[in-house]
């Protein structure tokens, strides 16, 4: 009788550079068959796509990670299977559904894969190293240990630096300690409690969380670079090890991506990645049930529709108003899910967004929008207001919460925004306009007038301004480039108007020295209001920045 011919081996090379029988293989497609033969020697026999998630690919790739992997098991020789039932034969399962997994090697298969370190048979210790998994006796429990994800009392001093480096966040000590303070007793600032929690994380979530935070903490700096070194880092931490809480840390990942894009004007890519998000099977779980994530998500996603119905209304008015109403919509959404997580400091940020929204639609020409529409009428600044006062009367009334810049910068071009002088106004004609003054501003409030308290909000906005730009001089507060600017700015202006040209060159000539870190969309709306806007005598005085080439040239056209 003939005998069986033995299985023809498939020696895979665990080292780097990784090789299936001496040839250099794809990392992706060659872990994917360790994890099948490792699933099948320990455990279960399935591979499922969450065990591919974070490891090799992430859901926005799985896809394709696993058709090139299939495309190398066919040039390798070896059959694999797909699917919850294991005792069918691969060659009659649809590959229309193979992507969906879970995978599986059949035994005689299983029987053919060798793994080796350096050219001898790997230890179960060495395959789990390389795949990421613990050890099977580590993840079992050996009698008298901790399982590795017991809790141990270290954690405490972990989360509890993790608190203070969001509460440091939350009252704006993004960077600069506070002035004045002792080395021992002064409260540290955001990035330095973030760096001092990632030297008491003991797992490798608690590591990942700490990125995110960083990452996070330097895109509210306004340092897009950084924020994306940090998201980096993340995404490498995620691939490294199965992280729990990985969902989560994908879609903030995610979300972190889209603000950098947003800061930085790329407008079609952070709505892109916040549509891939809302469409990924994990991710949009994330989003439906986890309210902090649906909040960012909201909120990024409405300021990105405002921006766009604002680039529009001069030309699509009908597209425009379509934005603007979603813009509004998903504020709604925002501001739910903040409430829904107890988070009055996302409720705040929402507020102040869904008020200016509502002013700068008005501006444009979308002050018909139902969404804005008031017992058949419109009343829109009034509400711009009120929303704006709002935000600043949850930052009144939540524990150590600092006052955000941005009610202030807000307000005073709420204030501001009825005077319309011709281009280049002289000094008599500039100071000639009525902006409304703080007092007119709390009354416009209403029942939230409460919120604007004299220690935070002097009579006139010159003084407004002055006290938020001395806490960021006198580090206090550390306010992005954006606010900066904006302050300065404003207080230019408002100094300019009250006479003060000495204080206002002061203020322009910091301006100038700021703006470089600004993208250029936003110096040059800095770049057309110096211009335009300011009197005369001052723009003589104090030089504004050049306009881009192109826009003198319309300049001139229009002239």
């Amino acid at each position: 009788m003939p005998q069986t011919a033995a299985p023809t081996p498939l020696s895979i090379e665990l080292t780097s550079p990784q090789s299936v029988n001496g040839q250099r293989a794809a990392f992706q497609s060659l872990w994917l068959l360790a994890r099948m033969k490792h699933a099948h020697d320990a455990e279960s026999g399935l591979v499922r796509l969450a065990d591919l998630r974070g490891e090799v690919s992430d859901a926005s790739t799985l896809r394709m990670v696993v058709s090139r992997a299939f495309r190398d098991f066919k040039a390798w020789h070896i059959e694999v299977g797909w699917g919850e039932d294991t005792q069918r034969e691969p060659r009659f399962l649809n590959a229309e559904r193979r992507s969906q997994g879970p995978f599986w090697l059949p035994p005689a298969e299983a029987k053919r894969v060798r793994m080796l370190v350096g050219g001898r048979a790997a230890t179960p210790a060495e395959v789990a190293s390389f795949l990421g998994l613990r050890p099977r006796k580590a993840r079992a429990g050996a009698p008298g240990s901790a399982p590795p994800d017991a809790v141990h009392l270290q954690d405490a001093a972990f989360w509890k630096q993790l608190v203070a480096a969001q509460q440091a966040a939350r009252q704006g000590r993004l960077m600069a300690p506070v002035a004045g303070g002792s080395a021992a007793g002064s409260s540290a600032s955001a990035l330095e409690s973030i760096r001092l929690a990632g030297t008491l994380a003991a797992t490798d979530f608690q590591r990942a969380l700490v990125t995110l935070n960083e990452a996070m903490l330097w895109r509210r700096l306004g340092d897009n670079e950084q924020a994306r070194r940090r998201l980096q880092a993340l995404k490498k931490q995620r691939l490294a090890h199965h992280v729990a809480g990985n969902d989560y840390l994908g879609a903030m990942e995610c979300i972190v991506s889209a603000w950098c894009a947003y800061t930085a004007r790329d407008l079609p890519l952070a709505q892109s990645l916040l549509g891939g998000m809302a469409n990924d099977a994990a991710r949009s779980l994330v989003l439906r049930h986890h309210p902090d994530v649906r909040f960012e998500w909201c909120n990024l996603w409405a300021l990105v529709c405002r921006s766009r119905a604002l680039g529009l209304s001069g030309e699509d008015k009908p597209t425009a108003a379509a934005l603007a109403e979603e813009s509004l919509q998903r504020f709604g959404e925002a501001l739910a899910a903040a409430f829904e997580s107890h988070s009055f400091d996302a409720a705040q940020h929402v507020a102040a967004n869904m008020g200016m929204a509502a002013w700068l639609f008005d501006r444009v020409g979308l002050s018909d929008l139902p969404a804005l529409a008031h017992d058949g009428h419109a009343d829109t600044t009034r509400r711009a207001v009120q929303w704006i006062a709002f935000s600043e009367w949850l930052c009144g009334h939540t524990d150590g919460q600092g006052r955000s810049a941005w009610n202030a910068i807000y307000l005073m071009r709420i204030a501001r925004g009825h005077c319309r002088p011709e281009p280049q106004p002289t000094l008599a004609q500039f100071r000639a306009q009525e902006p409304l003054d703080p007092a007119a501003i709390s009354q416009l409030a209403g029942p939230l007038a409460d919120a604007f308290d004299a220690a935070h909000w002097p009579a006139r906005w010159v003084e407004v301004a002055q006290a938020r730009l001395a806490d960021h001089q006198a580090g206090r507060r550390r306010y992005p480039g954006l606010q900066h600017c904006s302050l300065l700015f404003e207080h230019a202006w408002y100094a300019a108007h009250a006479g003060d040209l000495k204080a206002a060159e002061q203020s322009l000539a910091s301006l100038r020295e700021a703006l470089p870190q600004l993208v250029p969309s936003d110096r040059a709306y800095f770049t057309e209001s110096w211009n335009d806007t300011l009197p005369a005598e001052l723009v003589l005085e104090a030089r504004p920045p050049r306009r881009p080439a192109a826009r003198r040239k319309t300049v001139r056209r229009a002239s």
